[in-house]
């Protein structure tokens, strides 16, 4: 049966891609070049943030400007790029991708140019009906206004969509549209912060996918 909101959007970074590890490490090359803590796995999910210029600010005690923080971005995704051979996919990605009836399509905040081929590479691209990353520069920004755009793309409106993400930004670009999320927890931000939020949440993605097909 057809769910009432017949298409799914995924989040790529956290959710079908188990990249949290990379991402911690990458965060600590940042830090290490501008003097500042290193952080653990369970600290990054506590404290992380969107602008993550406001995260990275408070980890280091000192206000970003752009100019700063664009630095440590570049700094960041050169790390994360030197590691992303070393990561799969969640383990259940491929199964919760072949649970949900209806169509699909990927939103991620990862650079565009660079997610189309990595997304290639775990073959999942015949799945989706389009896959848009970020079209600029500079990442750390909020997703709902790219929310927008994708789904102006695919034609759907937000009450025709839900979206499988892993952080309050998901929820939030979800809501912004009129869309509905569901938050999986084994992905960047902290689950009880994601529990307290009101939203839906699954601890695996097939879970996430049921959740999602009884959306109102």
């Amino acid at each position: 049966m057809t769910p009432a909101r017949h298409h799914l959007v995924w989040d790529w970074n956290g959710t079908l891609l188990d990249d949290l590890d990379l991402v911690v490490q990458a965060t600590n090359v940042a830090f290490a070049s501008a003097g500042g803590p290193a952080v653990t796995a369970d600290e990054h999910r506590v404290r992380f943030r969107r602008p993550v210029a406001d995260y990275y600010a408070e980890m280091l005690g000192r206000a970003m400007d752009d100019e700063a923080y664009g630095r440590l971005d570049r700094i960041f995704h050169d790390a994360y790029r030197a590691g992303l051979t070393s990561c799969a996919l969640a383990a259940d990605a491929t199964a919760a991708i072949a649970a949900w009836p209806g169509s699909q399509s990927l939103l991620s905040m990862w650079f565009h140019d660079e997610l189309v081929p990595t997304v290639h590479t775990y073959g999942l691209t015949p799945h989706f009906a389009r896959v848009d990353g970020l079209r600029s520069a500079v990442g750390g920004g909020s997703k709902a206004e790219w929310l927008e755009k994708h789904l102006a793309e695919l034609g759907l409106a937000g009450g025709e969509v839900a979206l499988i993400g892993d952080s309050l930004d998901d929820a939030d670009a979800a809501t912004s549209v009129g869309a509905r999320c569901v938050l999986y927890t084994g992905g960047i931000s902290d689950p009880a912060r994601l529990r307290a939020s009101g939203h839906p949440t699954a601890d695996t993605l097939t879970e996430a996918v049921t959740l999602a097909r009884t959306l109102p």
